[in-house]
């Protein structure tokens, strides 16, 4: 196993990206908005793109969900658990799902017809990473920040075994 990550995305090319994604967001401009990011991986993107929601001019409430479909392995179990529920109002709401990769899908499909049959007027999606040729559930990304190659990711909140989450890019781990 390769024991440093290559590099894929480096910090300043995720700041741009994530104040990209911000200005998306403002410009379609959610009602009451709820962010929800998914725990555990998402946690660094979502803090991120928080900060510059606030300075695109949009302030959300924030809840959380933790939700995942990997357990303890490296694969989609095709099984998605949920471990922590939005406790927050969602009728009427705009929602903004923050995730931090849309892989076989299954994660933020379940969260997105959870979120709209409690009610929410629509729900958006904003993802760090898309890896489109591993989708197995039908669903899109309203707001990409890169699509990335069928390798393990790790870094920027993502992590292989509770390890590289602290680290500031996003990067590929081989031989996993």
């Amino acid at each position: 196993m390769q024991r440093e990550p290559q590099i894929l995305f480096d910090e300043a090319a995720i700041a741009e990206r994530v104040d990209a994604i911000a200005g998306a967001v403002a410009a379609v401009a959610p009602d009451d908005l709820l962010a929800v990011p998914i725990m555990i991986g998402a946690f660094v993107f979502a803090a991120d793109l928080l900060r510059a929601l606030h300075r695109a001019g949009v302030a959300p409430e924030v809840d959380f969900l933790q939700i995942g479909s990997y357990g303890e392995g490296v694969a989609s179990s095709g099984r998605v658990k949920l471990a922590r529920d939005v406790t927050a109002r969602t009728l009427g709401r705009d929602v903004l799902l923050i995730d931090d990769i849309l892989e076989s899908g299954r994660t933020l499909s379940f969260a997105r017809t959870l979120l709209l049959a409690r009610g929410a007027r629509r729900v958006l999606i904003a993802v760090a990473l898309e890896k489109p040729h591993k989708r197995e559930v039908e669903v899109a990304a309203d707001f990409i920040g890169f699509t990335c190659p069928n390798r393990f990711i790790v870094g920027y909140g993502m992590d292989y075994a509770g390890h590289f989450r602290e680290l500031p890019f996003i990067g590929a781990l081989d031989g996993i």
